[in-house]
C-alpha cells in the first residue's frame, strides 16, 4: 500500500497539525502508512518585513499547494486562517478538524494580567494587522510593533524585553503546550477572532478518491458550518489577512450565528454586526455573504479602502 504523503511547513505548529491528521488517519482500520514532507513557503522566506505590508495572498500555503496539484504530496494540511477564500482549481478542502479555542490570548511580562492592566504606551508585538486595529480601539496608548517567527521564538523575543506584551492564537499555544504563558484571553466581543482561526484545513486533489476516503470522515460538522459562513463573510469582503476584519461562528441547537467586525486602523471606528440562519452548509454560505453586505452597507468599505493604501505606501518603500 502506497504512502500518503502529507505536505506540510516545518514550523513546530505546523509539524503538530500535520501529526495530528497522520494519527487521525492511521486511527481508521486499514489506513495507508503516512509521510510528511517538509514545504518551505513564501511565509517562511520573508520574515523580514510584516506579513501585512507583503502584497497577495496565501503566503504560508501556495507552495504546498503547487506541490499537491504537481502529485508530489498527496494531502495538504494548513492552518486554515492562511488558506485563500478560494482555493486552487483542482483541489478540494477535504476536510476541516474540530476547532481549537479561536480567541486571541495575552502575554504579558512583569505582573500585567489583562489588556487594561498594561502599562501606558506599553509595547505588544502582533503580526496582524486586525489585533493592531483592535488593539487600538481598546487602548489607544498601546505601541504596536511588529512580531515575526514561529511561537516559542515569539514568546523568547518578549522574555528578552523586545515587547511588554504579545497577543497571539489560544489555539497554537495550547497544541505546543504553551498555555501556561498566557495571562488573558481577549473577549470576543472586542476582539473577533481571524476567520476560521483555531481550525485545521486538510487539501487534496479534488479527483485522488484514494486520499478523499480518509479524509472525508476526518470532518468536523459544526467546524465546517462555522468557518464556511466565516470564509464566505471574507470572500464577499475580498479581503486576506491585511484586512482588519474579526470574525466567530457558532452552531447552537441547529442555529448558525456569525459574528463580524471591521475596524479602523486607528481604532477611532469600528462597526460590528450579528446574525443568524440555519444551520446548513448553503445557510452558512448566504448568512457569510450577508453579513458582509451588512458591514458594507455601515461603511466597512472605506475602512478597508483606507487600510489597503497604508499598505501599498509600505510596499512601496525602498
Amino acid at each position: 500500500m502506497s504512502a500518503l504523503r502529507i505536505g506540510t511547513r516545518g514550523s513546530a505548529l505546523a509539524l503538530w497539525q500535520s501529526r495530528r491528521v497522520a494519527e487521525l488517519i492511521g486511527s481508521q482500520p486499514g489506513s495507508p502508512p503516512v509521510e510528511l514532507i517538509q514545504i518551505r513557503t513564501e511565509g517562511d522566506v520573508r520574515s523580514d518585513v510584516p506579513l501585512w505590508a507583503v502584497e497577495g495572498r496565501a503566503f504560508f500555503t501556495k507552495e504546498i499547494d503547487r506541490a499537491l496539484l504537481a502529485k508530489e504530496v498527496d494531502i495538504a494540511v494548513h492552518s486554515l486562517k492562511d488558506l485563500a477564500t478560494r482555493v486552487e482549481q483542482g483541489i478540494e478542502l477535504a476536510a476541516v478538524l474540530e476547532r481549537e479555542d479561536p480567541r486571541d490570548a495575552l502575554i504579558a511580562a512583569g505582573q500585567s494580567l489583562s489588556l487594561a492592566d498594561l502599562p501606558k504606551g506599553a509595547r505588544v508585538g502582533t503580526s496582524s494587522l486586525r489585533r493592531r486595529a483592535f488593539l487600538a480601539h481598546a487602548r489607544p496608548d498601546i505601541v504596536p510593533l511588529d512580531l515575526r517567527g514561529n511561537v516559542p521564538t515569539r514568546i523568547e523575543k518578549l522574555r528578552q524585553g523586545e515587547y511588554d506584551a504579545i497577543v497571539l492564537a489560544t489555539a497554537g499555544l495550547k497544541r505546543l503546550g504553551l498555555e501556561r504563558h498566557i495571562v488573558a484571553h481577549l473577549p470576543a466581543e472586542a476582539f473577533p477572532s481571524a476567520v476560521s482561526q483555531g481550525a485545521i484545513g486538510i487539501c487534496t486533489r479534488a479527483d485522488d478518491a484514494e486520499a478523499l476516503r480518509w479524509l472525508r470522515p476526518l470532518d468536523h460538522l459544526p467546524t465546517r458550518l462555522a468557518t464556511t459562513a466565516e470564509r464566505a463573510l471574507l470572500r464577499r469582503i475580498e479581503g486576506g489577512c491585511q484586512v482588519p476584519l474579526g470574525a466567530l461562528a457558532t452552531v447552537d441547537d441547529g442555529r448558525l450565528s456569525l459574528y463580524a467586525a471591521v475596524c479602523s486602523l486607528d481604532g477611532a471606528m469600528m462597526l460590528r454586526t450579528r446574525l443568524s440562519s440555519a444551520a446548513t452548509l448553503a445557510s452558512a454560505i448566504a448568512l457569510g455573504e450577508s453579513v458582509a453586505d451588512d458591514l458594507l452597507t455601515k461603511g466597512a468599505g472605506r475602512i478597508i479602502e483606507q487600510q489597503r493604501g497604508a499598505v501599498r505606501s509600505v510596499a512601496e518603500l525602498p
